[in-house]
């Protein structure tokens, strides 16, 4: 029996890192499928690389990431977008990592104040997945390979444009980043203890509709430049 269990220990060892790559569209990690180092999708023994399209939105996201890691168990899910930022800190283009998600718009306006299901008792705030409101990735010290400013990402259906509400949202959170499907990602892999790590390029600041002050193609091309210098790090270690 013992020497049974060594048998199944060293084929477990040989086993390639299965990492999956996750975005809610396929243009946001397209330019790194086209280069990725062909390796990293062969039958290596290292790592097995996967790109996945999770769909627009919690509710997207959600159902498809939770089918693919109970069908696929990956060792690491990396979930990368683009995202709108609260704060003029960081320039558009700057890629960051999220070290903690908010659900942003799931509960009630009441009396002119925005409450969320903490606030109305509906939901307990460190029940898991939850620590004090938030989903916070355990794995980040772990995974944060390239030393990415990590930040606070809120993640809503109806993306921030009504100004009170956005400086309602800053004030109650302190968000830097806001996306569709980063709480998403949060949730699921806490609820099936999978190791992840999110990855947003800033595309324009929250609330900014004017697209010519975007900086879609340049946030598109830092993310994935990091996404292939990230894929080199997590290598090494796989």
């Amino acid at each position: 029996m013992a020497k049974l269990q060594q048998a199944k220990q060293f084929i477990s060892d040989l086993s390639p890192m299965r990492v999956v790559i996750s975005a809610a569209t396929v243009g946001e990690w397209m330019p790194s499928y086209l280069k990725v180092n062909e390796l990293y999708t062969s039958e290596s023994r290292r790592m097995k690389l996967h790109f996945h399209q999770s769909g627009i939105g919690m509710l997207a996201a959600s159902f498809s990431l939770t089918k693919l890691i109970l069908e696929e168990k990956p060792d690491l899910v990396l979930q990368v977008g683009i995202a709108g930022c609260f704060s003029s800190q960081f320039d558009l283009g700057t890629v960051l990592t999220v070290k903690e998600e908010i659900i942003g718009d799931l509960g009630v306006e009441e009396g002119g104040k925005w409450k969320d299901l903490f606030d109305m008792k509906l939901e307990k705030s460190s029940y898991h997945p939850f620590e004090k409101r938030k989903l916070p990735n355990q794995w980040l010290d772990k995974y944060n390979l390239l030393d990415l400013p990590a930040v606070t990402g809120i993640t809503v259906n109806e993306i921030s444009t009504n100004p009170d509400r956005i400086v309602e949202l800053s004030k109650k959170y302190h968000p830097t980043v806001e996306s569709m499907e980063g709480a998403a990602l949060h949730y699921v892999a806490r609820e099936t203890n999978t190791a992840f790590l999110q990855i947003r390029a800033i595309s324009n600041l929250v609330g900014e509709r004017n697209k010519a002050n975007w900086k879609m193609g340049e946030a598109i091309g830092h993310l994935n430049d990091t996404i292939l210098q990230y894929l080199d790090q997590l290598y090494q270690i796989a």
